[in-house]
Protein backbone atom coordinates (compact mmCIF):
# COMPACT_ATOMS: atom_id res chain seq x y z
CA UNK A 1 0.00 0.00 0.00
CA UNK A 2 1.34 3.62 -0.62
CA UNK A 3 0.33 6.24 1.59
CA UNK A 4 0.51 9.89 0.69
CA UNK A 5 2.66 12.19 2.05
CA UNK A 6 1.33 15.64 2.72
CA UNK A 7 4.33 18.05 1.96
CA UNK A 8 4.87 20.29 4.89
CA UNK A 9 5.02 23.83 4.24
CA UNK A 10 8.28 25.99 4.40
CA UNK A 11 6.86 27.55 7.65
CA UNK A 12 6.12 24.27 9.17
CA UNK A 13 9.73 22.81 8.86
CA UNK A 14 12.02 22.24 11.76
CA UNK A 15 15.04 24.48 11.75
CA UNK A 16 18.14 24.11 13.92
CA UNK A 17 18.54 27.48 15.95
CA UNK A 18 21.01 28.85 13.94
CA UNK A 19 18.77 28.32 10.82
CA UNK A 20 15.90 30.12 12.51
CA UNK A 21 17.80 32.62 13.70
CA UNK A 22 19.07 33.84 9.75
CA UNK A 23 15.02 33.19 8.89
CA UNK A 24 13.65 35.52 11.42
CA UNK A 25 15.92 38.34 11.12
CA UNK A 26 15.93 37.99 7.39
CA UNK A 27 12.16 37.99 7.03
CA UNK A 28 11.45 40.95 9.95
CA UNK A 29 11.39 44.83 8.86
CA UNK A 30 14.75 46.64 9.29
CA UNK A 31 13.27 48.45 12.18
CA UNK A 32 11.97 45.44 14.03
CA UNK A 33 14.77 44.18 16.93
CA UNK A 34 16.90 41.47 15.38
CA UNK A 35 17.58 38.26 17.26
CA UNK A 36 20.55 36.54 18.85
CA UNK A 37 21.28 33.64 20.02
CA UNK A 38 21.78 34.42 23.71
CA UNK A 39 17.86 35.85 23.06
CA UNK A 40 16.80 33.05 21.81
CA UNK A 41 18.20 30.69 24.31
CA UNK A 42 15.89 33.10 26.93
CA UNK A 43 13.11 32.50 25.15
CA UNK A 44 13.57 29.29 25.07
CA UNK A 45 14.16 28.88 28.80
CA UNK A 46 10.42 30.91 29.39
CA UNK A 47 8.84 28.98 26.97
CA UNK A 48 10.03 25.50 27.84
CA UNK A 49 6.44 24.06 26.65
CA UNK A 50 6.68 25.69 22.85
CA UNK A 51 9.83 22.81 23.15
CA UNK A 52 8.16 19.70 24.88
CA UNK A 53 8.32 17.35 21.93
CA UNK A 54 11.01 18.66 19.63
CA UNK A 55 14.42 20.72 20.23
CA UNK A 56 14.07 22.29 16.85
CA UNK A 57 12.68 25.59 16.13
CA UNK A 58 9.64 26.20 13.99
CA UNK A 59 8.09 29.44 12.62
CA UNK A 60 5.05 28.00 12.42
CA UNK A 61 5.21 27.99 16.21
CA UNK A 62 7.82 29.71 17.52
CA UNK A 63 7.75 32.79 15.24
CA UNK A 64 4.32 34.57 16.43
CA UNK A 65 5.22 34.00 19.88
CA UNK A 66 9.05 35.40 19.35
CA UNK A 67 7.34 38.52 17.80
CA UNK A 68 5.27 39.18 21.01
CA UNK A 69 8.26 38.53 23.31
CA UNK A 70 11.07 39.72 21.79
CA UNK A 71 10.14 43.70 22.12
CA UNK A 72 10.17 43.48 26.06
CA UNK A 73 13.52 42.06 26.19
CA UNK A 74 15.88 44.18 24.00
Amino acid sequence: MKLNKIPTKEYQNELTMDDFLVSFNDNMPGSFPKVNEELLLQFKQEYPTLFKNSKKWSLDIHRKKLIDWLPKHV
